[in-house]
């Protein structure tokens, strides 16, 4: 992969280089795309999932160029693995309540900083593998909340 193809994937567009909270930035960026395409395009918060599968390989060698160019195993800069674990935590959404957007971005946010058992043996895989599945398996635990959640009417 070109690496300016691959520091502007791994990066979202120049969103990882934000001074603080790059992380929070991108998944916001996430959240607000899936809501824009649901909102336009009437597409269900499920095919954001479905973009998450697809982004899920060019996340991983996208996010080791970076690594190697910026010098360091997970550079804060590089936040193409929270829109992964964002979009996947967004496939859980239950499409009429906003307080379901909000707590997907909440969860999913919650799980990837906190890092709990065993998303944080995710991160010591190697090189970019270990920079997206970390927030991938914080996707995938948000979204158990998320699908408790809807089971139990807690947004109703």
């Amino acid at each position: 992969m070109n690496r300016r193809w691959a520091l502007a994937l791994a990066t979202w567009g120049g969103l990882g280089y934000f001074p603080k909270g790059q992380g929070t930035v991108a998944s916001v960026a996430a959240i607000s795309i899936s809501y824009g395409a649901m909102e336009a395009f009437a597409i269900a918060p499920i095919w954001s999932g479905a973009a998450a599968l697809c982004l899920f390989l060019p996340a991983i060698r996208s996010s080791d160029v970076a690594a190697e160019h910026l010098g360091r195993h997970d550079p804060p800069q590089v936040v193409v693995d929270e829109v992964v674990g964002q979009w996947m935590t967004v496939a859980a959404v239950a499409a009429d309540s906003w307080q379901s957007w909000l707590a997907a971005l909440v969860l999913f946010r919650v799980f990837d900083i906190a890092k709990p058992w065993p998303i944080r043996k995710f991160e010591a895989l190697p090189g970019g593998l270990g920079v997206v599945a970390d927030d991938a398996a914080a996707g995938l635990c948000a979204i158990i909340v998320m699908l408790a959640s809807q089971y139990f009417s807690v947004w109703s």
